[in-house]
């Protein structure tokens, strides 16, 4: 069998290809369009990193021993990146590209969410009935204390139900039948926790939300969300069953044994699809990408179109930590420096901050034969994708050392929020006061906390040194705003610059209940 090194490596889907043309029976389809914010000087600057993104998926493909992957860059709506490397069939020697379909694995169960929300959104269910409402067959479950509450749909969504962590045997269900799910769930099922208390993944918990969104709708949970939210995204390709496939398109499977590759049995689609079990190709998912990048920021803009399969509101919701899981302090970066981080599960997505206050939301994948991974930094409008057909290749460690890469190279600031009306009002009132004060108690802008927490002899003091060391002020700066009633400013001086810091009130209007000036270096 040949090394990875001597196989192909393949670029495609640069920057803003357009789609191949559909047929023509599925061309009336309306498919949502999320809108573009790319700002082509960001995306110049991240085009230098493409080169170092390509080299470093191939070493950790020929390091690993992948058979094939593909990758995905989305930047601002937008897949600008792509490429495929080695094969999907090793033994017809079918190269991977962005178009090639892979089984996606646990990457499936944020799909499942969203047509949980959307059922919550349409007033069919609520996140916080008991799943036996749904799932007769799990009345009768034998809860591990006797004080413990009913098992939620929403516990299922954050795996926070109580059952023990499946990977390796829920892997293996993935074909049962809704007969075997059933019977499993009568028969009754082992908990290692009583609901809402503990972070504990369950393929089962996702495969019981299957058979709720079949019974919610009267349709499979496959053809829910199929039609509710592929074909609405225009992911027209992603499919449920491996034998409905292109045969040249069909990513294999394969375990790397003794010095070889070795082909895994692809299971068909069951009752546990829902938890694992989607099929589908870089172009095809970097459209499920793009709609959870739309979603930031929150805006006024139309939401809710018939083409979206849920509300910009309800896409962030699945992004937040709902279940705390856990804190890595000895977790290191791309680099090798230390850079703690915490993690939650959302609902159907693993949320994660780092040290250096950097957000990523995201799903891994894993099945025997295949490995997968795709997460977005919302905060910098940046996603990345990438499967691999070897079983449970480790996708997750590639895509953190390009991210690291792209944020470094490409210098990606974070998105910047629009500044708030009262905040850029209040902003312009206080400069017209500074540096004695004069007035301030009359002006109408401060809270009733103001003055009695510092008076304005002691501040105006402590903003006259300030400006005495700054010297004359040459430039007042934009508002970097933290929220809508938040932020600060900097006063730029011939000597030195002040940083100015204020809060609002809850009152309307809002008013100034903090202010801190500080001394800061330039530039």
């Amino acid at each position: 069998m040949k090394h990875l090194f001597a196989l192909p490596f393949l670029i495609a889907g640069t920057i803003y290809a357009q789609s191949p043309k559909r047929p023509a029976s599925v061309q009336a389809i309306t498919t949502y369009q999320p809108p573009v914010f790319t700002d082509p000087d960001r995306l110049a600057r991240l085009q230098a990193a493409f080169p170092i993104v390509e080299k470093l998926y191939r070493e950790r493909a020929e390091k690993y021993h992948y058979p094939g992957m593909a990758f995905g860059i989305v930047l601002d709506g937008k897949l600008v990146y792509s490429g495929g490397y080695g094969y999907t069939d090793v033994a017809k020697k079918i190269p991977a590209t962005p178009k090639s379909l892979f089984k996606i694995a646990s990457m499936t169960k944020s799909l499942t969410a969203m047509a949980i929300l959307k059922l919550r959104d349409e007033g069919k269910l609520r996140l916080d009935d008991p799943a036996e409402q749904y799932i007769p067959e799990f009345k009768n479950h034998r809860y591990i204390t006797a004080d413990a509450p009913r098992i939620t749909v929403r516990n299922l969504m954050t795996h926070s139900a109580g059952f023990p962590e499946d990977n390796p045997w829920g892997d293996r269900q993935l074909a049962d039948t809704d007969a075997d799910l059933l019977n499993l769930l009568k028969g009754g099922v082992s908990t290692a926790n009583a609901p809402g208390i503990v972070y504990e993944y369950s393929n089962l918990g996702f495969a019981m939300l299957g058979r709720i969104i079949a019974v919610v709708s009267g349709k499979s949970y496959e053809q829910y969300i199929t039609e509710s939210i592929l074909k609405p995204l225009g992911m027209l390709d992603t499919q449920w069953e491996y034998d409905r496939v292109p045969a040249d398109r069909l990513a294999h499977g394969y375990r790397w044994k003794d010095g070889t590759w070795v082909e895994e049995e692809l299971l068909h689609d069951g009752s546990w699809g829902a938890m694992g079990g989607l099929i589908t190709s870089i172009d095809d998912f970097s459209k499920y990408v793009d709609f959870h990048q739309a979603a930031w920021p929150p805006r006024s803009d139309a939401d809710a179109t018939p083409a979206m399969p849920v509300k910009r509101s309800s896409v962030r919701e699945m992004q937040q930590p709902w279940t705390f899981a856990g804190l890595n302090a000895q977790a290191r970066n791309s680099a090798g420096q230390l850079c703690p981080t915490t993690g939650g599960y959302g609902y159907g997505l693993r949320w994660n901050k780092n040290c250096a206050g950097i957000v990523d939301v995201g799903h891994s994948g894993g099945l025997p034969g295949f490995g997968s991974q795709w997460r977005i930094l919302p905060e910098y409008g940046l996603g990345v994708i990438a499967f691999a057909n070897l079983t449970y290749a480790g996708m997750g460690a590639a895509n953190s050392v390009v991210v690291d890469t792209l944020l470094s190279i490409g210098k990606l600031p974070p998105r910047q929020l629009p500044v708030s009306p009262i905040l850029a009002q209040r902003k312009a009132e206080l400069v017209k006061l500074l540096p004695d004060f004069a007035n301030a108690e009359r002006s109408g802008i401060f809270a009733e906390n103001f003055f009695p927490d510092n008076s304005v002899e002691t501040r105006r003091k402590v903003v006259q040194d300030l400006y005495a060391k700054a010297g004359t002020i040459k430039r007042v700066g934009e508002m970097i705003p933290e929220n809508q009633l938040r932020g600060h400013f900097v006063l730029e001086g011939e000597r030195a610059n002040i940083d100015v810091f204020f809060t609002l009130t809850p009152e309307n209007p809002a008013l100034i209940q903090q202010l801190d000036f500080r001394e800061i270096g330039r530039n």
